[in-house]
């Protein structure tokens, strides 16, 4: 388990990135943290990482203090940062210099998985492309069985057979003792993976749900019109129409739209919290 309590943090004396920020992250599930640029995603992730530490309040990963950088949490941990510092090594030179941090490292998980990426283990990691790197990188912190996974924008630089394999190696490195933190912009690489979703705003995590109960609370519906619909929570141009958001009155499912639902609460945060509060006390 991951958890921050009251948590404040702020790059100048002049305006708090954090104020008093809460969060519980459970083992077995793989959340999705989205935000607006400088909302503070990837200073969140360095925090729980120990990488920088809060000015007030306590992190704790794994019952451990995570400015303390215990090894044997750090050894707990995989951070895959979004532009990753890759040395002029092999990747096999990278594997046999790295790996023995990680005490339940699968050698031999790595080396299939880059073999499937189409990656040789003999060449330079800062000879790569950028998207080779980062399959190089995801590979590993697969492989070293960490039970905290930290990706942030890992499908940055991915080409699209890439991202599809990359969505099918998370779902299946998945275990009931692993917690995985992916922070995207491309919410629709995906699909079918995060879940919960969070949103970080203003300081705090605003948003906290699984997809289960955003579709008992919230029905998504293209409307073929040239018109925006009346009478929804939000409404988007999409091609050949807009895609609206109402409450889910008659408990019908319906394809939810991350991206769409993203801009729906920076647009109408109140009503549709409510709606998610509401239908969510309802269900307990």
């Amino acid at each position: 388990m991951i958890q921050l309590k009251h948590v404040s943090f702020s790059y100048s004396a002049k305006k708090k990135l954090f104020d008093d920020l809460d969060l519980q992250l459970e083992q077995g599930k793989i959340y999705g943290l989205l935000g607006r640029n400088g909302a503070g995603k990837t200073t969140l992730l360095r925090l729980i990482n120990g990488l920088i530490f809060p000015e007030t309040g306590e992190i704790q990963v794994m019952e451990a203090d995570a400015t303390q950088r215990h090894p044997e949490i750090l050894q707990e941990i995989a951070f895959i940062q979004e532009e990753p510092l890759i040395p002029n090594l092999t990747i096999l030179s990278y594997l046999y210099t790295y790996a023995p941090f990680y005490p339940r490292f699968d050698y031999g998980q790595f080396m299939k998985l880059i073999t499937d990426l189409g990656l040789d283990g003999n060449s330079y990691m800062d000879k790569l492309s950028f998207g080779q790197k980062k399959k190089v990188m995801i590979c590993f912190a697969i492989a070293s069985n960490a039970r905290v996974l930290i990706l942030d924008e890992p499908t940055n630089g991915l080409d699209i057979p890439s991202k599809s394999h990359f969505r099918k190696l998370i779902t299946e490195a998945m275990l009931d003792d692993r917690i995985v933190i992916i922070s995207t912009h491309q919410v629709r690489d995906m699909v079918n993976l995060i879940d919960p979703i969070l949103i970080l705003e203003d300081g705090k995590i605003i948003f906290n749900y699984s997809l289960e109960e955003i579709g008992n609370a919230l029905h998504f519906e293209i409307h073929y019109s040239m018109t925006p619909p009346d009478d929804v929570l939000y409404a988007e141009r999409v091609t050949g129409g807009y895609l609206s958001i109402t409450e889910n009155k008659t408990g019908t499912t319906s394809d939810i739209d991350l991206e769409v639902l993203f801009n729906a609460i920076m647009t109408n945060r109140r009503q549709i919290l409510d709606i998610l509060e509401q239908n969510k006390v309802a269900t307990i």
